[in-house]
């Protein structure tokens, strides 16, 4: 009997220490979700995350069902033997793809524990699959398969895989939204008759298409939302399985993530004057058709670096509007030097960052940071665009679409009305362009044109190097 009391009292005493983690590790996720919001908090908001991870793990480590530990330290080495290399040889610029690739992850992981779950108590336990159970494994499941499908399908556009531009066919939406119906009415007849064990696959199988046929029709314009949506379906699929293990803090952090996402979502739809509906279900329609026939000649004024670094040098204030160009030509180094050159001129320098520039939220400032931008060089659309009329020079890195004037001028344009930064309004613009190609819009930047403008043809981290040499050496 003694035996048998201290091995109770080690239980409890274990299970209090579990839940003691939680409790501090679902705090941690709160706060460094807050922290997270600003930049000059954000490291200290990624600390906080790492700290109430590693809480949350050795919580889970410390419960008394955890018997075997060989499987879980095989599956830390796994996962390190992957995560390291991803985390160390990715350059910053291939951010975007490791965000999806890592949601694609997620999502699998997700959908794993809900089938072996199902399985188990299938096979064991089947009292435990109760209705409630069975549509929380049911959600989960739905939604961990379709992110780790879509979630690849977005890192093969981003990567270049697959094509960035929207992947089409007649009947789209019919085929999409039976697939959706069909996984719906399996995953309820399932709760009805949970025994029907051989239509668990076909509700994965149903997933697994429907995730991958709702990214292909989506451009790469619309990659940030995307990537925010992916978020948040990953974080409320973790969320349902906290439900189905009946683990609290994986249903708060599963609910931060996914409400987070969302959230992020809606911005980045607003930022894009674009129907949350149309890229929640795949960017239904079709591709906006270019013009045909003949077109008229029209001319564009061009410099060269030096000419460009003569009249930045000359500026007293200067904005510089990055792109997904800055990331690709991966210029951002060489940007941070550009700034260093003229703000030992006494130029005044700031950073107008739009919230969907790149292909993930956050994505500028993400390069911006790397190459140590100070943070408060970096305004918003909103604040930028207040300064823009005072401003002697706006530098466009890359940007197409989010600097576009037809946004505000033209009702037939399809991104009119979409909240642009209005690099017009400056008195000099120059644009740093490999060429006079579309952006993802696929339509033409009537910036280019205008007589204001100076197109700086050239790969941006060569042209911005070939400016700073320029400024350099104007300072001998």
């Amino acid at each position: 009997m003694p035996a048998a009391h201290a091995a109770t009292a080690a239980v409890t005493g274990t299970s209090v220490l579990t839940q003691i983690s939680y409790l501090i590790a679902a705090a941690l996720f709160v706060v460094s979700l807050k922290w997270l919001s600003a930049p000059p908090t954000a490291r200290r908001g990624v600390l906080a995350g790492e700290i109430g991870m590693l809480l949350a793990v050795a919580g889970t480590l410390l419960l008394p069902e955890i018997q075997a530990f060989h499987w879980i330290l095989l599956t830390f080495f796994v996962g390190a033997a992957v995560g390291i290399p991803i985390a160390v040889l990715m350059p910053m610029t291939a951010v975007p793809q490791r965000t999806a690739l890592s949601h694609s992850f997620g999502g699998l992981a997700v959908g794993l524990v809900g089938t072996a779950k199902y399985y188990l108590w299938l096979q064991h336990e089947p009292e435990r699959l109760t209705h409630f159970v069975m549509g929380v494994l049911a959600f989960e499941t739905i939604l961990g398969y379709l992110t780790f499908t879509g979630s690849l399908m977005a890192f093969g556009k981003l990567q270049g895989i697959l094509p960035t531009r929207p992947i089409v066919y007649r009947g789209q939406n019919f085929v999409n939204f039976g697939l959706l119906g069909v996984a719906i009415v399996s995953s309820v007849y399932l709760n009805l008759h949970p025994s029907e064990l051989r239509l668990f696959p076909v509700l994965i199988a149903l997933s697994l298409a429907f995730g991958t046929l709702l990214i292909i029709p989506i451009g790469g314009a619309d990659m940030p939302t995307v990537i925010s949506l992916l978020n948040s379906y990953a974080g409320l699929s973790a969320s349902a399985m906290g439900f189905v293990l009946d683990n609290k803090l994986l249903i708060i952090a599963g609910a931060l993530d996914g409400s987070s996402g969302f959230i992020l979502s809606v911005i980045m739809c607003r930022a894009m004057n674009r129907s949350f509906t149309n890229v929640l279900f795949g960017a239904f329609g079709a591709v906006q058709a270019r013009a045909t026939g003949p077109q008229e000649e029209r001319t564009v004024r061009s410099a060269q670096p030096d000419e460009a670094a003569s009249i930045l040098a000359s500026a007293q204030s200067v904005v510089i509007v990055p792109g997904y160009g800055m990331a690709v030509a991966q210029a951002q180094h060489k940007v941070r030097e550009l700034y260093d050159q003229l703000t030992r001129r006494g130029v005044e320098v700031t950073f107008g960052i739009h919230p969907v520039a790149g292909r993930m939220p956050g994505h500028m400032n993400v390069l911006l940071a790397e190459a140590d931008i100070p943070y408060d060089r970096l305004k918003e659309m909103e604040d930028v665009n207040s300064e823009l009329p005072h401003t002697d020079v706006a530098l466009v890195i890359g940007a197409n679409d989010v600097t576009n004037p037809a946004a505000r001028t033209d009702k037939s344009s399809p991104i009119y009305g979409m909240p642009i930064i209005d690099v017009d309004r400056a008195r000099t613009v120059m644009v740093i362009k490999r060429s006079m190609g579309a952006g993802f819009a696929g339509i033409e930047n009537e910036l280019y044109y205008m007589d204001k403008t100076l197109m700086l043809f050239g790969d941006a981290k060569a042209f911005v190097g070939d400016m700073v040499k320029a400024i350099s050496s104007e300072g001998h």
